[in-house]
């Protein structure tokens, strides 16, 4: 598992974002064409062939039965989800935009107003996996920055949602929960069919079908971004403990065979008693068959000449979790340029950020955090541009606005200006 950054191996970690096959194209558009064009009888359809349930009068979950499960819910694990909830909370208030403006000069007036989104759908992932941690973190952004509607869509196998999954969403302020799941449930929040209304953007993880049919109905709606399967890549010097880098690693191999596990570092001992511990910890692990998996396929422990290569390899991987477990987090940390989320120092993994620091993550996934940030309060808004000119303010730059109309003729927007001349 030790290799070189020119290995072979690391060329496939480079190019894992590039996941995505026609055959499986071609099914979720079948399915958003359907969804489409049958509405409901679609959603019927699906939801009994694959999550063997029957939603014509079983498909909606209210606020009421939300409020219900959190009621229920085991004391312990209530306080551990109002503290994500409140961390979530806290730091999400601090993205916040306002409408600004400003005078240019005499009868210029320029701004931007903030507006948010006015329909919001969130797709958690369901079945036999539980993710309240999901719902918190794309509900409550939501619910921060103003949306006035927020719908979820879950898959609901043989009908039943987990209770925590109800209790997550009464808390993240989610208005009303559709048990449907799949491409089939992106159709219905991107086009609106009898019984789901259309929203305007779409946000949450979901696998390879989900992922497709979001990037597909891009444009009728908006989206997040598109999720792949989890990653972290860990640089670490000799101060770092290779128990806890082993586990780090595992802590994502765990979560799909496609996961991305990657360790880079200058102490070739500190590779080797890191590899060893990976042998020792993922013979006791329950999910052995899918990190075994996920470390074959995409992990690797790479060793470099220095920290300026580590990081320069990093920054090329791009990946979604980033530990620096290091003597001195900060000197690294200020030459990373491409990382969803940094965590900092030997007392922070990855699985702290999953569920209670604050920070999002909802993160950029197969090298896209060279383009893309955490979901945030941000993806919730709309901005538009303000512009006032008084007539004074028009005629003194009415020569020039016409000249540049002359050079893309365009004579209408010439008279536009001259009319009122």
């Amino acid at each position: 598992m030790i290799i070189t950054r020119n290995h072979e191996k690391m060329r496939k970690i480079l190019s894992r974002g590039d996941v995505f096959d026609e055959k499986y194209l071609n099914i979720v558009m079948d399915i958003l064409k359907d969804v489409k064009n049958r509405g409901d009888s679609a959603l019927e359809y699906y939801t009994a062939k694959f999550d063997k349930h029957d939603i014509r009068n079983n498909l909606t979950i209210e606020k009421t039965e939300m409020k219900k499960a959190y009621d229920n819910l085991d004391n312990k694990v209530k306080k551990a989800l109002i503290r994500a909830e409140l961390s979530i909370r806290q730091y999400h208030e601090k993205q916040l935009e306002t409408t600004w403006l400003y005078s240019k000069k005499d009868g210029v007036m320029l701004g931007q107003k903030v507006t948010p989104i006015a329909r919001v759908g969130i797709y958690v992932p369901g079945g036999k996996a539980v993710y309240p941690s999901s719902v918190l973190m794309n509900s409550v952004p939501a619910n921060v920055a103003g949306v006035s509607s927020i719908v979820m869509t879950t898959p609901a196998i043989n009908g039943e949602v987990q209770d925590i999954v109800l209790a997550a969403a009464y808390m993240g302020g989610v208005d009303k929960v559709y048990k449907i799941g799949g491409a089939q449930a992106i159709g219905a929040l991107a086009y609106g069919t009898e019984s789901v209304e259309k929203v305007d953007k779409i946000v949450g993880p979901g696998n390879i079908f989900v992922a497709l049919a979001k990037k597909i109905v891009f444009g009728t709606v908006d989206i997040d971004m598109i999720a792949g399967p989890s990653e972290i890549t860990i640089i670490a010097d000799d101060s770092a403990n290779p128990g806890w880098i082993a586990a780090d690693m595992l802590s994502q191999a765990e979560h799909d065979e496609m996961a991305s596990s990657v360790l880079i570092t200058c102490s070739e001992n500190l590779a080797e008693n890191v590899q060893d511990e990976l042998s020792r910890q993922l013979r006791l692990l329950p999910k052995k068959e899918i990190a075994e998996r996920s470390l074959n396929d995409f992990g690797a422990i790479v060793v470099v000449k220095d920290m300026n290569e580590a990081v320069e390899l990093s920054d090329k991987i791009a990946p979604e979790h980033l530990e620096l477990c290091v003597e001195h987090p900060y000197e690294i940390m200020l030459n990373i340029k491409n990382a969803g989320a940094i965590f900092m120092g030997h007392y922070c993994p990855e699985a702290i950020g999953d569920y209670i620091a604050g920070p999002n993550h909802t993160l950029p996934t197969g090298g896209s955090a060279r383009f893309f940030s955490p979901l945030g309060t941000y993806d919730f808004v709309k901005k538009s541009s303000l512009i006032k000119f008084s007539r004074e303010a028009m005629l003194e730059v009415s020569d020039d606005v016409m000249s540049l109309a002359d050079t893309e003729e365009l004579s209408a927007h010439r008279n536009s200006i001259k009319i009122r001349i």
